[in-house]
């Protein structure tokens, strides 16, 4: 046997070519079953009327034993001189090849059962392109149902060579083709006496042939934030690690924002000493520094990141009976991490049903495609990683494809961008300014003051030789920001650019004042992060009955109307501050005032 690892097996092929009921007689050969399992498949096969089928030991659903096919994968385990199988049972009828991908997407190797009487069908030709398209290279071929040919020897070749063809159309060699009876255990676990001319190896010989993967904790880490929880003010990214090993003091880049941050502490329930965590384990991350995660962010090391970038090519199985249309607007899912996309060029295509060419895309069609995507993506490409490299694509809520990355378009890695060291230094430019550079973040609800007080702000510091700029809202809406709608994620984004134009020149030595009604902690706190020590959360406090009765832009009169949805203190949530380096209540004084109280506290903060 060659490696000791652990290997994920999926049975696959047509509905009624014997996929369950292989596997139940596998586990039954090897002693896998719990005892009183067959008696009890046997009394309840008797109380249906019906004969028994070893495929009742994993068609679990009263819905399968009804119809007597698999409509979602099962799993189950055997352990074989001390190696564990997982065992992946995947729907054959193609009204469920979608469950059929997510099963089959985990898989290490696998078995493509073909019934020795109706040979190689459409669905198996379909099956067939989904392992090439998976990237598993470690296939045996079953020809089940031997029996019911009488062990004919040239019926036996004639569907093994048609089976090897289809194989090969993906790419894949066979590692042995196995003639069988899985009713009778004919060369499952033994060899049959059924089949003298036949030399090679029973199906557990060749599953058991089978070489586990290289260990996922021998790879570069990759963790994909799930979640993100707050106890007091220590924030836990929650998720679990796909690939490599986590370490307390690790440095790591969070992606797609590029942050850099050190590993404080990992979160396990009831193990509060818990020094890292390895590939397969679900557990939470703090870092040392105040960064910004959010759900769908990667979390990856130093050396080793994968490549980041807008646009993909990929090689897709599409499920959909509506075929793909250049120039549509899909989501593209990698686990938690999702975004939309569109799809830019369709490449070409394959029917996998006749594995000709085809210039539109009919349902499950291998089909090649280029996808772009607004939000920067952390991409790790099928040659590298088969497993990392997979997503589905959805329209609305269906899933209509699943696929793999096969390359990114500016193959830029975020491991190879080496930010240019300037020649002229922050201190230098500070000393010349004469005051610190800062980020001055104005935040309040709409009518509070932020843009009257930030002008006003930037007119007195300029006046005083202070290098000065405001980002309004409305005029980064117009220019920086113009991509952008109003959508959840669209203001996050609005909120994360500027934050990031903000800290650039706070770095040279500025001072930037924005004026913005961020009304989401979570984005604030995620500004914060960007300008570090440089930022300065400063609340424009005005209740809304003020900021309704001033209304300088007509805003909240629209909003009351219903002619604009989402509107901050109207029908969409502002969260004020908690503990903001200043605060200017505006309701009860001048704009002279609230500037002149303001001015003090920046050229205390910035050494002016």
């Amino acid at each position: 046997m060659a490696g000791r690892g652990t290997l994920r097996l999926t049975f696959i092929g047509h509905v009624d070519h014997g996929k369950s009921t292989a596997i139940g007689r596998l586990l039954h050969e090897t002693g896998a079953l719990p005892t009183g399992k067959v008696e009890e498949i046997r009394t309840a096969s008797e109380r249906r009327g019906v004969p028994f089928e070893w495929s009742f030991v994993l068609d679990a659903l009263q819905a399968e034993r009804d119809q007597a096919i698999t409509i979602d994968t099962t799993r189950v385990w055997f352990e074989r001189d001390g190696r564990r199988f997982e065992i992946i049972d995947a729907p054959g009828h193609r009204e469920f090849v979608r469950n059929m991908l997510s099963g089959a997407s985990e898989a290490d190797a696998a078995v493509l059962i073909v019934d020795a009487a109706e040979g190689v069908s459409e669905q198996t030709r379909r099956h067939a392109q989904l392992v090439g398209m998976l990237g598993i290279r470690q296939v045996v071929i079953a020809v089940n149902k031997m029996d019911a040919i009488g062990w004919d020897r040239a019926r036996f070749d004639a569907v093994a060579a048609e089976a090897r063809a289809a194989l090969a159309s993906a790419g894949v060699e066979p590692a042995a083709i196995v003639p069988m009876s899985a009713r009778d255990g004919d060369n499952i676990v033994a060899g049959s006496g059924n089949a003298p001319w036949y030399s090679g190896p029973t199906l557990l010989a060749a599953i058991e042939a089978f070489v586990p993967p290289r260990s996922s904790v021998e790879e570069p880490l990759r963790l994909r934030v799930q979640d993100v929880y707050r106890m007091d003010e220590t924030r836990i990214a929650v998720g679990r690690v796909d690939a490599g090993t986590v370490r307390k003091g690790d440095r790591v880049v969070i992606l797609p924002g590029g942050a850099h941050a050190t590993v404080r502490s990992i979160e396990v329930w009831n193990e509060p000493d818990r020094t890292h965590a390895i590939a397969g384990e679900s557990m939470g991350l703090s870092f040392e520094e105040p960064v910004y995660v959010d759900r769908g962010d990667l979390i990856v090391p130093l050396d080793g990141a994968p490549a980041v970038d807008h646009a993909f090519s990929a090689t897709c199985f599409w499920l959909s009976d509506e075929p793909p249309v250049e120039g549509e607007h899909l989501t593209v899912e990698f686990g938690p991490t999702s975004a939309r996309v569109t799809l830019v060029t369709l490449r070409g295509a394959v029917d996998s049903s006749s594995l000709a060419a085809t210039a539109t895309v009919p349902q499950y069609a291998l089909a090649d495609m280029e996808l772009r995507s607004r939000a920067l993506l952390p991409l790790d490409e099928h040659a590298n990683s088969p497993a990392l490299s997979r997503f589905v694509l959805m329209r609305g809520d269906e899933v209509v494809a699943g696929g793999f990355v096969t390359a990114t378009t500016a193959r830029a890695r975020h491991d190879n961008l080496h930010p240019a060291e300037h020649i002229v230094g922050t201190a230098a430019r500070e000393t010349r300014n004469g005051h610190r550079g800062a980020v001055i973040w104005l935040t309040g609800l709409s009518g509070s003051g932020k843009s009257t007080l930030a002008m006003e702000l930037e007119r007195r510091l300029f006046a005083r030789g202070a290098q000065v700029a405001v980002l309004d809202g409305d005029t980064v809406r117009t220019g920086l920001n113009s991509d952008l709608g109003f959508s959840p994620r669209d203001r996050a984004e609005n909120i994360r650019r500027v934050a990031e134009v903000a800290a650039i020149f706070a770095d040279l030595g500025s001072i930037v004042i924005t004026a913005f009604i961020s009304p989401m902690r979570e984005d604030r706190a995620r500004a914060r992060s960007c300008a570090a020590e440089r930022f300065h959360e400063i609340y424009i406090d005005a209740d809304l009955a003020t900021c309704e009765e001033r209304d300088p832009k007509g805003l909240y009169a629209k909003a009351r109307a219903g002619e604009i949805e989402s509107f901050t203190g109207i029908s969409a949530p502002y969260e004020a501050p908690t503990a903001p380096e200043f605060a200017v209540r505006t309701g009860g004084e001048s704009v002279a005032a609230s500037a002149e109280r303001l001015l003090d506290y920046v050229l205390k903060a910035t050494g002016l």
